[in-house]
């Protein structure tokens, strides 16, 4: 059966807005729940941030610019790490008697090169020796947090989502210099598979890719060990279709980006969701019948920037769609 999950990122700034966010997400999206991220909570609770708190290897610290590779972990990172065990000690207080499927998201390695400076300035991105160390550190530490998940729930199948809303810049030569005024170097498709596999191998038997830029090389993070491919269908281009009518084709998952991450003026109707996935399915040559049990619907992006009300209508959107997906 089709089923509904979320990206990721959730609208709150306490531990009362977190609590209720367990809530929603195991009650509307019950098939997929999902680890809720609430970044507007500070440095320590954003994608970067969380993940920096998964890594024990590397000590961080949060400086004016942003995160900065540190020789011990400073008291921002001691933060991140402390904010996430109360997010899990969260989640484990309230699902209890799960049993089905569980999803947790991490930031990629190269989202994290991007963001993250060097002890003595610019991104880890400049330097191949520490980009390398960073990805090598993640992915022990994404396996020491997956470890901890499988301790606390009941999830038969934890799925690790990786999020890599930097890599098509990345590849690219396009992330910015600490001065503004220039580019980082392209990072070549073998190194970025390289750092990928280490991070998508220590993630379970179907580690998934998210991310809703223009110019994903989806090719790329299949062939590096993604197993599940989460995507915005608004900024699909042909090529992009044919890539992941292949993953469906070959039994790997596929998560569509359907409803918007803000209220659009006219919301979506369940009814049409499904209409319009079922276009893309007819448009990529593929039976719905066939591929329906590895299809995903979700919203279109993060639901940080979205109302609370909105964010639990989205899940619910996309609940309702996938219901018809399977019916």
């Amino acid at each position: 059966m089709t089923v509904a999950t979320g990206v990721g990122s959730w609208p709150g700034d306490d531990a009362e807005d977190y609590a209720e966010a367990v809530r929603v997400v195991l009650g509307e999206v019950p098939e997929l729940p999902y680890l809720p991220e609430l970044p507007a909570r500070g440095a320590g609770a954003t994608m970067v941030g969380r993940t920096l708190g998964m890594i024990g290897d590397l000590g961080f610290d949060l400086q004016p610019a942003g995160w900065r590779l540190t020789d011990r972990p400073g008291v921002d990172h001691r933060r991140a790490k402390s904010l996430l065990l109360q997010d899990l000690d969260a989640l484990e207080e309230q699902a209890q008697g799960l049993e089905g499927a569980f999803k947790i998201q991490v930031a990629g390695p190269w989202t994290l090169a991007a963001a993250v400076e060097r002890p003595r300035g610019d991104k880890i991105l400049a330097d191949h020796g520490a980009r390398r160390e960073l990805a090598q550190a993640l992915a022990e530490g994404v396996a020491d947090h997956l470890h901890d998940v499988r301790g606390r729930v009941g999830a038969a199948r934890i799925i690790v989502q990786v999020d890599e809303p930097s890599l098509p810049a990345v590849l690219a030569g396009a992330v910015p210099t600490a001065s503004g005024f220039g580019r980082h170097r392209v990072v070549h498709p073998p190194e970025a598979s390289d750092a990928l596999e280490w991070v998508l191998g220590v993630a379970g038997p179907e580690p998934w890719v998210h991310s809703c830029a223009p110019g994903v090389p989806w090719q790329l993070l299949r062939g590096a060990g993604a197993r599940g491919l989460s995507v915005d269908l608004a900024v699909l281009d042909a090529g992009d279709m044919d890539v992941l009518a292949e993953a469906l084709d070959a039994g790997e998952t596929v998560a569509l980006g359907v409803v918007p991450s803000l209220e659009p003026a006219h919301p979506p109707t369940a009814t049409g969701l499904t209409e319009q996935v079922l276009r893309w399915l007819d448009m990529t040559g593929l039976d719905p019948g066939t591929v329906s049990e590895q299809l995903v619907l979700t919203p279109a992006c993060g639901l940080a920037g979205a109302s609370p009300a909105w964010a639990r209508r989205a899940l619910a959107l996309c609940h309702e769609a996938a219901t018809n997906l399977s019916g």
